[in-house]
């Protein structure tokens, strides 16, 4: 196949670099910076060119758009007109997102938004605990996301990306980039609400951290998303019925409590390598796979496991949040 990856920054270079882990070696860059091309061309043997139209849409196979996400739209529609699938990193936006789901569906063409925890071994692991039923249903969870901004992209200044954004703000960013794989273990929420704010400098005017209650039928849970944790977090403790996950992304597992037994059941992952320069528990492996099953959609053998609608309702759910802090910060003058 033919790859048109749009964007050489952090993400497209990893993208390039999942595509050929997967054999694709057929792969032109865009960017309009020279030295990503220049950089993405020394690293990886690839075409690039720094002009995108829809002729050169035309002449491959399939997108990965791994551009800031305020620029994902304008990609995707021109993927779309082209009759071209594509694969796009994770969004923040969504105005636009419906009009381009029902063009893709009218054209009978893939769209595969990311959804990358849902390929990591420990979020797996999770949700195949709770959707065997043998533990009953969850009742409650805690969940805490956090990584320090600066050390996202230590080679160069928060204010040089879209991070830096409040719009585009990496902790906003984060939020639905976890809601993602959380609403598939927990349900999707009826009820959901939170706070979000600044608490320090992290080198941009951004808010830092939402704090988010979550209520699905029958279950209650904490998510909290901070870009201000100096060392990097996932952790989830998950209550059921008849047991309890326990995971932490600083080991390589996952740990059940079955109540009826009285003992701990750990599920041991294999330790993916990371890229030099990234946290070490960001593993590629889950974005090869997620890269693989973006590939396997679109040669048909099976659907992506998320869509633009599946998109539209998590940035929901972040609107849903944003207004209730909103609304709280009218009535209490704050």
């Amino acid at each position: 196949m033919k790859h048109l990856v749009v964007g050489m920054g952090s993400m497209g270079k990893r993208r390039v670099r999942c595509l050929k882990a997967l054999g694709q070696e057929d792969i032109t860059g865009f960017d309009p910076r020279e030295d990503r091309r220049r950089e993405a061309e020394s690293l990886y043997g690839i075409k690039t060119v720094a002009s995108l139209d829809g002729e050169l849409v035309k002449s491959v196979d399939a997108l990965v758009i791994s551009t800031p996400p305020d620029r994902h739209d304008e990609y995707l529609e021109l993927a779309v007109s082209n009759g071209r699938p594509a694969f796009v990193e994770a969004s923040v936006r969504a105005a636009r997102l419906p009009a381009i789901s029902r063009a893709a569906q009218a054209a009978g063409v893939v769209i595969a938004p990311s959804c990358t925890l849902r390929f990591h071994p420990a979020v797996r692991d999770i949700t195949s605990i709770v959707r065997s039923g043998a533990y009953g249903k969850v009742t409650s969870f805690s969940y805490h996301s956090g990584q320090y901004l600066p050390d996202w992209h230590p080679w160069e200044s928060v204010r040089d990306f879209y991070v830096s954004k409040k719009e585009t703000g990496a902790c906003r960013e984060i939020v639905p980039f976890e809601l993602t794989w959380l609403v598939e273990v927990i349900g999707f929420p009826e009820r959901i609400s939170g706070f979000f704010g600044k608490t320090m400098d992290v080198g941009a005017d951004i808010d830092d951290t939402y704090a988010v209650a979550i209520q699905c039928p029958g279950v209650f849970g904490t998510l909290v998303v901070d870009v201000v944790a100096r060392h990097a977090v996932r952790s989830l403790r998950l209550n059921l019925e008849q047991g309890q996950i326990l995971w932490s992304w600083d080991e390589p597992q996952v740990k059940l409590f079955e109540a009826r037994n009285g003992r701990w059941i750990v599920y041991q992952q294999r330790q993916g390598a990371a890229q030099a320069g990234y946290n070490k528990n960001i593993a590629e492996d889950m974005y090869v796979d997620e890269i693989r099953a973006y590939l396997r959609a679109v040669e048909g053998l099976e659907p992506f496991p998320n869509t633009l609608e599946d998109d539209v309702r998590i940035l929901g759910l972040l609107q849903q949040i944003e207004s209730f802090h909103r609304e709280k910060e009218l009535v209490h003058g704050l």
